[in-house]
């Protein structure tokens, strides 16, 4: 069958995909996907795999693709990291036989991609393309139409926007890339409903809209339902006993599905986090449906939601991340009518009500284990720097220096150091004591050696004779 290009790959391999449900590490796995397709996604991604780790590992492309072979699973993209084109074919030749496409991500903006030189800081190639403008972000796609690409999604943010940066994407740009490609295009960004879905087709006229954190909290965004939360995760965990994943991968799916029932019953949220098998995060969602159909029952007439939420906490429903903007210093600056949902302000880990909003998240974990723990600087001990490097030296230390430079020291001039536990000194005078002892062995054995060897010739002589 001969290569299909643009809209007719769209249309026939991709089935006229509209609903599109993002690649999401360690999120968008089998069983997620089954249950995003089950609630009317069109169309799916694997996380992001390493292309240079899948063409070396067998194991990771036997757990991560070939493994999760399931007829239902399809149309299905598979998506690589990659910042070498011969590495980036054959892992796309190793897996082409278990998706429908294979895609590039130049998207991903977060500090491992960096650290790899890939996702979006192979943007850095092209003049630096964090301070894009319009024009800028068309000729890129227009670049990547040029090399091959059949089709391409529109984040609608720059690689900066990321975690309480990441603000609303604008649709304007994605707008603009459409018009200047013939291939297909997906949008992405600003999708908490299916309301948002059908508002991004008709603004931006792309073929198809994808969801990442929408679809987390509510894996029936695209049927344009808002079921019980209890009902998206009994599902879900049945279909984890059919197609087992880590672990890990339950848990966060459970903390997102859960994300604002969680907010009331804290306890349950420690227990889901200390969970240590599938049942046991199962033992904990039922205990969290049992107390939220208890709060339905003592629910007062005319009650309405808490918190700011649209709906009831144990509904389906958007979580809007925070960002640096307070409410009435909501962006508007990207011209995009996505722009104006309300946004909430930044805020704490979990409610700015524990006195450690000032606190990062990291910080805010070590204080509950140690509440007397402080991270003010100017009460952190001060420690005598090593003569050498800088660093804090040993308080025992010979020489006033840091274990590091300490032990070349003492390995150059064959010293010891207690404070640091370091005897090369001692050690060396052992092995020549321990060398001085095999000597004379090895003497008195030879001594042995050559009368046994005399006796024995002048038994033979005297046979002889």
């Amino acid at each position: 069958m001969p290569k299909l290009h643009g809209e007719e790959f769209w249309r026939t391999t991709l089935r006229s995909a509209r609903y599109v449900v993002a690649p999401m590490v360690d999120q968008s796995e089998l069983a997620w996907r089954l249950l995003s397709r089950r609630h009317g996604a069109h169309l799916c991604y694997t996380p992001m795999l390493h292309a240079q780790v899948f063409v070396r590992d067998a194991n990771y492309r036997k757990e991560n693709l070939y493994c999760d072979v399931c007829p239902e699973d399809r149309p299905l993209i598979v998506q690589f990291c990659a910042n070498d084109p011969e590495v980036f074919v054959q892992a796309a030749v190793l897996a082409q036989d278990y998706c429908d496409a294979i895609d590039l991500n130049l998207g991903c903006p977060q500090m491992i991609a960096k650290r790899g030189h890939y996702g979006a800081f192979l943007q850095e190639e092209w003049d630096l393309l964090q301070r894009m403008k319009i024009d800028k972000t068309v000729k890129y796609a227009q670049m990547l139409e040029k090399a091959g690409c059949q089709l391409l999604t529109v984040h609608g943010r720059t690689k900066e926007q990321k975690g309480p940066l990441a603000g609303v994407a604008s649709w304007e740009h994605i707008k603009a890339v459409r018009k200047a490609v013939s291939i297909p295009v997906f949008a992405n960004g600003n999708i908490q409903s299916l309301r948002d879905v059908e508002e991004c087709l008709q603004k931006t006229g792309v073929q198809g809209v994808m969801s990442a954190e929408g679809n987390l909290h509510n894996p029936a965004l695209f049927e344009g339902q808002n079921p019980l939360v209890w009902e998206m995760a009994e599902e879900y965990l049945e279909i984890v006993q059919q197609y087992p994943c880590p672990l890990s991968y339950v848990r966060a799916h459970l903390f997102k599905l859960w994300h604002h029932p969680l907010q009331v019953y804290q306890q349950l949220r420690d227990e889901l986090a200390k969970a240590k098998t599938l049942e046991g995060i199962a033992d904990v969602s039922r205990e969290l449906k049992l107390r939220c159909q208890e709060e339905i029952t003592n629910q007062k007439e005319g009650e309405k939601p808490s918190g700011g939420l649209p709906f009831f906490h144990w509904i389906c429903q958007p979580y809007i991340r925070p960002g640096p903007f307070r409410p009435k210093e909501i962006c508007k600056e990207n011209g995009s009518s996505g722009t104006e949902k309300s946004v909430r302000g930044k805020r704490s880990l979990e409610d700015e009500e524990d006195g450690h909003s000032d606190l990062s998240k990291n910080k805010q974990k070590k204080k509950l284990r140690n509440p007397n723990k402080s991270f003010d600087p100017s009460l952190k001990p001060k420690y005598a720097k090593c003569d050498q490097c800088g660093n804090p030296k040993g308080n025992k230390c010979v020489f006033n220096l840091c274990r590091g430079c300490c032990k070349k020291r003492a390995f150059k001039e064959t010293a010891d150091c207690p404070g640091h536990g370091l005897l090369f000194r001692t050690k060396y005078e052992k092995s020549l004591v321990w060398k001085s002892g095999q000597t004379q062995t090895q003497r008195l054995e030879m001594t042995n050696a050559d009368v046994g060897e005399s006796a024995a010739f002048t038994e033979v002589v005297d046979r002889a004779v």
